[in-house]
């Protein structure tokens, strides 16, 4: 790699560099030599959480929710009760609904999966979601290490 900088004349900034980690954090995920992991940071703020009391909590929950998505199955759907409040933006109303919505988002992500690359061969299955509000899909391997 290093010849290759040399080659072109590219320089590394060394405040941002990091080499030999075994994991560590970029652009917001943890990345791992086992895959890409969700940052416990983000993943924690939601779950210590307290009940949502005006909008700009639940702006914040569903901005949480979009930096989260590529690890929920079913995001949009999941996060659609808390859209449907914005949209309400003058009647604000946490609902047992919404209360529902969060404590089942808050069971889902103690629980995440790891994003890993396929490799050749792996058996993929491809899970649809389409409800009248959102299309959303999925491709799984299943591991057989549980």
């Amino acid at each position: 790699m290093f010849s290759i900088l040399r080659k072109y004349k590219l320089k590394l900034n060394p405040e941002k560099c990091a080499f030999g980690l075994q994991r560590g954090r970029f652009l917001g995920f943890m990345v791992t030599q086992r895959g890409i992991e969700a940052n416990p940071i983000k993943i924690n703020a939601i779950l210590d959480m307290k009940a949502t009391t005006n909008n700009n909590e639940v702006q914040w929950l569903t901005e949480r929710i979009a930096a989260l998505s590529r690890f929920i199955s079913k995001a949009a759907e999941k996060s659609l009760p808390f859209f449907k409040i914005l949209r309400k933006a003058k009647n604000f109303e946490w609902n047992a609904f919404c209360q529902q919505a969060s404590e089942e988002l808050k069971v889902y992500l103690a629980r995440l999966s790891l994003l890993v690359k396929p490799c050749q061969g792996d058996t993929v299955y491809l899970y649809l979601s389409i409800t009248p509000q959102a299309v959303s899909y999925v491709l799984i391997r299943e591991d057989e290490e549980k």
